[in-house]
């Protein structure tokens, strides 16, 4: 059974002004697909083939690992986001950053450094990490899955993400998914499931 790209959770435009239908033409249409393109290609006649993606990346390494892992952080990096997002969170993710982090401004300043300070491409993630939440970053394909913890939030610092509308300016980028675009929701599903 092939690999298919999936769908975005809401239209091309719909996060703009803050990352516009052209990047997320490229980023999703581009980027992402290629990496399904590129799994299936890996994966054609093998066994492999049949098993899910978390299955695959778990038991892969070099470029089926590479393009595998890199479809499943696309999709979780659009499910991060959403029209009207980032501010405050609420609910059950409010009151664990509380806790683990002692107040929100001291989580979105630890995030937005681990982002800031990923040397190349790769990714930052709020995880939760043996029942406490904590802030991690990977370079290239990497993910928490990989290393016993469950993705709860992630930012892409691959200049693909944010090059067409910010340029070289990843600290705005940063600044602009945590104030106008992060999907608390989708964080409390994710805190639900670890």
């Amino acid at each position: 059974m092939a690999f298919t790209l999936p769908e975005l959770p809401y239209a091309k435009d719909a996060l703009a002004p803050h990352l516009t239908a052209e990047t997320l033409e490229f980023h999703h249409g581009k980027h992402h697909n290629a990496y399904v393109v590129n799994l299936n290609k890996l994966l054609d006649g093998k066994p492999e083939a049949s098993k899910s993606l978390e299955e695959v990346i778990m038991s892969s390494e070099g470029g089926v690992f590479n393009n595998a892992a890199q479809i499943w952080n696309h999709t979780f990096y659009w499910n991060s986001m959403k029209p009207n997002g980032g501010g405050e969170p609420t609910g059950d993710i409010k009151a664990a950053i509380d806790r683990d982090f002692g107040s929100f401004a001291k989580f979105k300043e630890e995030f937005a450094a681990a982002a800031t300070t990923q040397f190349g491409s790769g990714w930052a993630w709020l995880v939760l990490d043996k029942g406490k939440l904590a802030i991690t970053k990977t370079g290239n394909a990497d993910l928490p899955m990989k290393h016993g913890q469950t993705a709860i939030l992630t930012i892409d610092v691959w200049e693909h993400a944010y090059y067409i509308d910010y340029r070289n300016l990843r600290p705005k980028y940063i600044e602009t998914f945590l104030s106008s675009l992060v999907n608390w929701d989708f964080a409390n599903e994710n805190l639900k499931k670890g």
